[in-house]
């Protein structure tokens, strides 16, 4: 059965997570859950000539000229997509949100974009140290990150340890802790570094602020906002990125789909204090045809063994999936 939930085991299995996360966002995070987002995840990436030929238009979050970017499979080829377009390099792109320039943690691109939605690049701006006295067991974070390296703050609990450093906002990049470089390491992982820091005891942390336009500034956000307006795009067909494999066209995901992945993303913020809709999905469609938890939790063990789920925590995402598929939400 599965272990305590930040236990790593079975190495070899980890390339099955999906690398985007859960980055998870909103929008783009609530996917179409076709078998083949877990049994696709080893595949190599296809040749350019056979990726969807399709066409998206970008900006800049603090402004700039429309872009056309195409012939991408997974999250690190959009990105770099992207800097060719602008002139970047694209370690300066943090994340990339839908349909708005805001920093909206609802319209976050995960592992889908609808085939009439807009990209908006949110890139790197101002760097600030920050020191906090960790007066409680909690810090108040939940943890992202944009599927190429980033870890970032997706939601501040409001009243808690970090929310009382006024400095620290939504969407900053967490580039170092106590010194420790951490780009390129998992929002999970960076999850667990922080719920590991001692009680009473002040650290340090480096983080990188998106670039703003002067027009964009604004009280900071808490994070997540209703989810009524989320969808902009008027296409019914979304782009399904992975970390390996080919990126397909797909249909928009089911209202069982819809639900189920958003209700496991909120168990993984309970239990591991990160967001990640593309890991959800993958959990989702692992117990969709299962007939009890403990099948469930060989399934996860063997998809995702990079993970030690707690058996409190399987037991929960199995009646969330029972739920959902009885239209019980």
């Amino acid at each position: 059965m599965p272990l305590g939930p930040w236990r790593k085991k079975n190495k070899s299995t980890k390339e099955h997570l999906v690398e985007n996360e859960e980055v998870s966002g909103g929008h783009a995070g609530a996917g179409s859950l076709g078998k083949s987002s877990v049994n696709g995840a080893g595949l190599p990436p296809p040749p350019a000539d056979l990726r969807p030929k399709l066409v998206f238009h970008t900006q800049l979050a603090h402004g700039s000229p429309t872009g056309r970017i195409e012939g991408f499979s997974n999250v690190k080829e959009l990105y770099a997509k992207i800097a060719e377009a602008f002139n970047l390099s694209p370690p300066e792109i943090l994340f990339c949100t839908l349909n708005t320039h805001k920093i909206d943690m609802d319209k976050l691109l995960g592992g889908q974009i609808g085939l009439e939605d807009f990209i908006f690049a949110h890139i790197r701006g101002i760097k600030k140290e920050v020191e906090i006295h960790k007066s409680e067991d909690a810090l108040g974070l939940t943890i992202t990150d944009n599927g190429a390296g980033y870890a970032f703050i997706k939601r501040i609990k409001e009243g808690s340890v970090v929310d009382r450093v006024k400095v620290i906002c939504v969407g900053d990049h967490v580039e170092c802790i106590n010194g420790h470089n951490i780009v390129g390491t998992r929002h999970y992982e960076v999850a667990r570094m922080l719920k590991e820091l001692p009680k009473d005891k002040t650290f340090t942390l480096k983080l990188v602020e998106p670039m703003k336009a002067f027009e964009m500034l604004e009280p900071r956000s808490k994070g997540a906002k209703p989810a009524s307006d989320n969808k902009m795009g008027t296409g019914r067909g979304t782009l399904r990125l992975r970390s390996k494999g080919p990126a397909t066209v797909e249909e928009e995901p089911t209202e069982f789909e819809e639900k189920a992945v958003k209700k496991v993303d909120d168990l993984l913020e309970s239990y591991m204090g990160i967001r990640d809709t593309e890991l959800a999905a993958t959990m989702v469609e692992v117990g969709r045809d299962k007939k009890n938890p403990d099948e469930f939790a060989m399934a996860l063990d063997e998809t995702l063994g990079d993970f030690a789920f707690p058996d409190e925590f399987v037991f929960d995402v199995w009646g969330a999936i029972g739920d959902a598929k009885q239209g019980r939400f």
